[in-house]
């Protein structure tokens, strides 16, 4: 079984960061993606809405395990855009995401190390200012409750997985309401014994199955 340190993480929303070097004008949008023709309609998209710019070089990585990668220099000279952003991407352990940094040419000639410095530094600094998402394995965990004590489970189900680095789905609301927490698979005992003592044994939790679930940072 996969750990969780094995798991790479991704990245909540989409974020933008532009970067001037000698003129040059670096503007790098990333996004999270899942799947290579997701990640192509939103290169298209850039590539449209930012008509003006010289290049658009691209880095992707998908996967659970990272395991799909892209890149492309976009006319830059070989291995000075594409592949030093891939590097970023793979350093810092994220997946299912796109990186696409326009650049408008400002009449300065960076040469090949100078590019490769840019194109790391868009990357890089765009990371910084993204939220993350973690990524682990954990067990679904059914609770079926009384409308009356829904406000107080789901509030005991908060602090829990806070506490636990698990993670709460949006509650389910229908002849009861159904809360959805996912635990870590070697936290389960706990679980079922904290919500025991809350509940005074009354409600029964359901285990379901242990899959690789989001869980923002």
């Amino acid at each position: 079984m996969i750990s969780d340190a094995d798991l790479p993480s991704t990245i909540a929303e989409p974020v933008e960061h532009t970067l001037e070097i000698k003129k040059s004008i670096f503007l790098t949008h990333l996004a999270p993606v899942a799947s290579m023709e997701e990640a192509d309609a939103i290169i298209a998209r850039i590539r449209k809405e930012r008509w003006d710019a010289r290049h658009h070089c691209v880095a992707m990585v998908l996967g659970t395990h990272a395991d799909r990668q892209r890149s492309s220099d976009d006319g830059e000279p070989a291995g000075t855009a594409g592949v030093p952003m891939l590097e970023v991407l793979r350093r810092r352990e994220v997946t299912d995401v796109v990186a696409i940094v326009s650049r408008w040419f400002g009449g300065v000639l960076l040469g090949a190390g100078g590019l490769v410095r840019a194109y790391t530094a868009a990357v890089a600094e765009t990371l910084d200012v993204a939220r993350p998402v973690h990524r682990r394995r954990l067990t679904a965990v059914t609770l079926d409750v009384p409308h009356a004590e829904a406000g107080r489970l789901l509030a005991f189900c908060h602090t829990w997985v806070a506490a636990h680095a698990g993670s709460l789905a949006e509650p389910e609301y229908g002849a009861t309401a159904r809360l959805i927490v996912h635990v870590p698979p070697v936290e389960l005992s706990t679980f079922d014994a904290d919500l025991a003592a809350a509940t005074a044994g009354a409600i029964a939790p359901h285990h379901g199955e242990t899959a690789v679930v989001d869980v923002p940072a």
